[in-house]
């Protein structure tokens, strides 16, 4: 079966279809030919996530789920938070993003910070929310060119790399998003089998 995910972001989706049940088939708004911005104006990622669930719900009503991911620094004062896509700018560029997020560091020794996603799900006519957060520091430069956003400047607690660093296998063992994915893969499973049964 198709369960659409509201984003045209092929890094996303590749990574949940990795932990996502075989059963379940990813589709991409790009896919299907949708490549309006979705409106993201709510002031939490709970709100954001369920904003762009409901967009879809109304354009295509099939099972879908979209999700939001803030990176919440403690020095900054929880930012760039909701705004982190568009935080240096609605050009929406992630190397001016991390720059000043740098720059806002400078001289800064509290470096803690987490990345946060919330994946808001509809399936069989209800909502459903799921949350990961992983926890670590912002180092002082960017560090490896694999992932996309703010990745090259983010090192989970407990490791010795950037998430930039790692392979898709690797970041899955850490990511905010891979533990909030392995909530939803947990309730698709579980449903997947009762209707089974």
């Amino acid at each position: 079966m198709k369960l659409v995910f509201a984003s045209q972001n092929a890094h996303k989706a590749a990574e949940i279809q990795t932990v996502i049940p075989s059963e379940i088939s990813i589709c991409t708004l790009t896919e299907l030919g949708i490549t309006e911005d979705i409106p993201e104006t709510a002031a939490t990622l709970e709100g954001n996530a369920l904003m762009k669930m409901e967009y879809l719900i109304a354009r295509l009503n099939l099972p879908c789920f979209a999700d939001d991911t803030g990176l919440e620094i403690d020095a900054l004062h929880g930012e760039p938070g909701v705004y982190s896509a568009r935080y240096a700018g609605e050009q929406r560029n992630s190397v001016d993003n991390m720059q000043l997020v740098l720059e806002k560091l400078t001289g800064e020794p509290n470096r803690k910070a987490r990345f946060r996603t919330v994946i808001a799900l509809w399936w069989e006519g209800n909502s459903h929310l799921f949350e990961g957060i992983v926890e670590g520091t912002i180092t002082n430069a960017p560090v490896g060119n694999q992932g996309f956003g703010y990745d090259p400047i983010f090192q989970p607690a407990g490791s010795t790399k950037t998430f930039a660093e790692m392979t898709m296998e690797e970041k899955n063992q850490w990511s905010h998003r891979a533990r909030a994915v392995q909530q939803l893969v947990e309730f698709l499973t579980k449903q997947l089998n009762v209707n089974v049964e």
